[in-house]
Parts: structure tokens; sequence; C-alpha cells
């Protein structure tokens, strides 16, 4: 029988599976996948544009670097990095309330209705983390 997790245990994961899905999403998306409606405010239906896909990869990389952060404070991973930088995991948290506000006022209803709750996920794994390591 499996012990049961920490709260902090639990939502570093759980931030860590969303965040994974966002880079694969962002990944997609720079290889040429023809989900343009669903990022960026929808500005780009279809295959984004050369640019839009450099920037796919930029936000695939962010992404991954928070999903560190975030789990070096519940715990798991890079140990040490929490420590050195105590103050990461709040940039999680900061890009996290950012994403929400960005997704609720998206004019592309597809990307409010998938990235808004995703985004919601992330902000509230992200400060669980913050506030309870």
């Amino acid at each position: 029988m499996m012990g049961q997790m920490d709260p902090t245990t639990l939502a570093g994961i759980a931030f860590a599976v969303v965040g994974i899905g966002v880079i694969a999403f962002q990944v997609a998306l720079a290889l040429g996948a023809p989900w343009g409606a669903y990022a960026m405010g929808g500005a780009f239906p279809g295959r984004l544009p050369s640019a839009m896909r450099v920037a796919a990869v930029a936000q695939a990389v962010v992404i991954g670097l928070l999903v560190v952060a975030v789990l070096a404070a519940a715990g798991i991973g890079v140990s040490g990095l929490a420590a050195s930088l105590p103050w990461l995991v709040w940039v999680a948290v900061v890009v996290s309330a950012v994403a929400v506000v960005l997704n609720a006022i998206s004019r592309s209803t597809g990307e409010r209705r998938i990235w808004l709750p995703v985004s919601l996920v992330m902000l509230i794994s992200s400060l669980v983390v913050a506030l309870t390591a």
C-alpha cells in the first residue's frame, strides 16, 4: 500500500504533470501543429508563422525551467536549487498568475476553455508549493 503524499509533494507533481503537457503543446506548435487558434490569443489560426514557432520554443523552455524550480521547492529533483534560490518558486507563481489573466481575457474561446483551467491548476499548485515548502 502506498503512503500518503504530503500537499507540497502532490502540488509539485501536479505542477510538473500539467507543465509537461503545456511543454508538449508548445513543442507541437513549434513543429507545425495547426493549433494556432488555441495559442497566443488565437491570432494565428492553423500553423504558426516562423517567428511564433520560435516563441513557442521559448515558452516551452520557460515552462520547463519553472517545472524544475517548483519540483526543487517541493523537495523533488534538483537538490540545493530551492535552498540557493528560494525565491525561484515565486517566479512560477507570478508567471502562472499572469497566464491566468491572459488566458481569461483571450479573444480565443478555445484558448480560454483549455488554458484557463490549466493555468489555474499551475497557479494553485505553485502557490501551494511556495507557501508550504
